[in-house]
C-alpha cells in the first residue's frame, strides 16, 4: 500500500466566520471515519503562530525556511491506501468537509517506513 499526502493552503479555507464549527464537525467526521477504515496514519495543520526554523547537521539553528517553503501552511493528511484512484476518492471526501480543493501527491516507497 502507497502512503499519499492530501493537503491545502490555509487560504483555500474561504468560508464565513459563522460556518467555522460546521467545517471543523466535518472534517473531524471525515477523520473518524478514515480511521475507522483503517487507513489514516497522521495529519493536522501547521501552527502558524510558530515560525520556521532551519537546524543544520551540526545543530546550529537558525530563523527562516529554504525559500521554496517559505509560504508551507495549512492542512494535511496521510493516508495508507491500496490504489491512487482510492487517494482521489478520500480527497474528495476531505474537499467536501473542509470546503476547498485538495493536492493528493505520492509518498516513494521505502521498504524501511
Amino acid at each position: 500500500m502507497t502512503k499519499y499526502l492530501i493537503s491545502f493552503p490555509s487560504a483555500a479555507m474561504d468560508f464565513p466566520e459563522e460556518e467555522l464549527q460546521a467545517v471543523s464537525d466535518a472534517s473531524h467526521a471525515v477523520v473518524q471515519e478514515a480511521k475507522d477504515a483503517g487507513v489514516w496514519v497522521f495529519g493536522g495543520g501547521i501552527d502558524e503562530s510558530i515560525p520556521p526554523v532551519m537546524v543544520d547537521g551540526g545543530g546550529n539553528v537558525r530563523e527562516g525556511t529554504y525559500p521554496q517553503t517559505a509560504q508551507l501552511e495549512g492542512g494535511y493528511s496521510v493516508l495508507e491506501l491500496p490504489s491512487y484512484e482510492a487517494a482521489l476518492e478520500w480527497a474528495a471526501k476531505i474537499a467536501v468537509s473542509c470546503r476547498c480543493a485538495q493536492e493528493v501527491r505520492a509518498f516513494q516507497y521505502d521498504p524501511a517506513s
